[in-house]
């Protein structure tokens, strides 16, 4: 779809560390990374030119071995925190209690179930748990296929969706070795600094049509057009919210189904909803939610309209040893509170409100920053060439989350070609935490 020369299409990672580096580290590091390439395999890849080693956590603070002390402004993994002690404490009751799967009957998964459910609004009734997003959107799109009786699975060019066998057959950003599903299609992210945003909803609805009539042309159809409505590895896109909508109308006239993939965009992460889905004003078929369900406990799920799942249900059953078990929906739970309760969703409002701020601020000091994007604690800051011809920079892009990494400030980048910041941190970020985040910025910009 684009140009294939660009490195993150070969197998690498945005932001991944080069092995061919080793010689440039402080020994003990390189004694580490080469212990840790023997043993796991050479798979597994490590973030930044210099890689961080992480002993422990606390709030929105990572600390290395030394006690060095790291800024998490990328970390969605924990909402509320690393180690909150509501959720250490819940997790360590239950595991003292019992721990087992959904075969027996137990109040703390109907309990979570209908707490979580209530969030939704709309066609969503039922909830289904997993261990992780991966297993939820193949899960969903099983659902899918077993509903409409088609294969078609539409995305976004950049999208990321799982590391399953499916899932990595649907997640483009895993680079061009990494192959697409016979029956996958691929349409542009709704581009908003570059594409008229008056019409965007339509334009992107035009490139969903276009892939539709081409799965149907080839004997099929569609299942589903998933999507995160963030598009956080597209580049993230926030604004205008009129995307989705004309999208969901395309899909469901050609009778697939439209998922809402809410492991990057959902619980609390874009401020004004308790979906990101919820800002675009669509009623999804099926909601799938994953990293920050547990606030580091393994815990996903699938939330779906009841005719959606019905013939799934009677046709075949469901079952996983650790998808909704006793400790998982105790972390779930305790997580769910804490973003009520200490209102995280007014918090990444009011502090992404200052990140942008401040990130439009440096934008008048450093014209590399082209374009300044985001919701809630979900910015992207995308750096070009030039403004006038919007030409991506993925090298200063690099340049900047390395540099501030060496000033122990973690982020990383995304999109296609690897040049926006990528910045989204914990909920309970604050706004001194955002004045740091920007004041590192602002230097190691002055310095690259």
């Amino acid at each position: 779809m684009r140009n294939a020369a660009t490195p993150s299409r070969r197998g690498r990672m945005v932001n991944g560390f080069d092995p061919a580096t080793l010689h440039e580290l402080r020994e003990r590091t390189s004694a580490q990374i080469q212990r840790r390439m023997r043993l796991l395999g050479p798979a597994y890849r490590l973030f930044y030119r210099n890689p961080v080693e992480i002993s422990r956590g606390s709030g929105v603070m990572l600390y290395d071995a030394d006690g060095a002390e790291y800024l998490d402004a990328y970390n969605n993994v924990v909402p509320i925190g690393h180690c909150h002690p509501r959720v250490v404490e819940a997790v360590t009751r239950q595991m003292q209690t019992l721990c087992t799967h959904t075969r027996y009957i137990q109040e703390g998964i109907l309990d979570y179930a209908e707490d979580l459910l209530g969030t939704f609004g709309g066609r969503i009734e039922h909830a289904m748990f997993t261990c992780t997003g991966s297993e939820a959107n193949d899960l969903a799109l099983r659902i899918a296929k077993h509903y409409t009786g088609k294969q078609g699975i539409i995305v976004t060019s950049e999208a990321y969706h799982g590391n399953s066998e499916l899932t990595a057959g649907f997640s483009p950003s895993m680079g061009e070795n990494s192959p697409l599903g016979a029956y996958v299609r691929r349409v542009p992210a709704p581009d908003s600094y570059r594409v008229d945003s008056n019409d965007i909803g339509g334009w992107m609805a035009g490139h969903v049509a276009a892939q539709i009539e081409d799965l149907q042309r080839r004997g099929d159809g569609l299942a589903a057009f998933i999507v995160d409505s963030a598009f956080s590895s597209d580049g993230v896109f926030s604004d205008p919210t009129t995307v989705l909508g004309p999208v969901a109308e395309v899909v469901r006239k050609a009778g697939g189904l439209f998922i809402a993939d809410e492991v990057q965009s959902g619980f609390g992460r874009m401020g004004s909803d308790f979906w990101g889905y919820q800002r675009h004003g669509v009623d999804p078929d099926i909601v799938t939610m994953g990293k920050p369900m547990g606030n580091g406990y393994p815990v996903a799920g699938v939330a779906v309209a009841p005719e959606v799942v019905e013939t799934f249900g009677h046709d075949m059953r469901y079952f996983n040893t650790f998808g909704g078990n006793s400790v998982a929906m105790a972390a779930a739970q305790a997580t769910l509170d804490v973003i009520r309760d200490e209102g995280l969703l007014e918090n990444a409002v009011r502090v992404g409100t200052v990140i942008r701020n401040g990130m439009s601020d440096l934008a008048r000091k450093h014209d590399r920053i082209g374009d300044v994007r985001g919701a809630g604690l979900y910015t992207g800051v995308e750096l070009v060439k030039d403004r006038s011809s919007k030409e991506p920079d993925a090298a200063t892009a690099l340049a900047a989350v390395n540099g501030l990494r060496e000033r122990r400030v973690l982020i990383s980048a995304t999109g296609f070609n690897a040049n926006t910041l990528k910045i989204r941190p914990p909920l309970v970020f604050s706004e001194a935490n955002a004045d740091q985040l920007l004041t590192e910025l602002d230097a190691v910009l002055n310095e690259i």
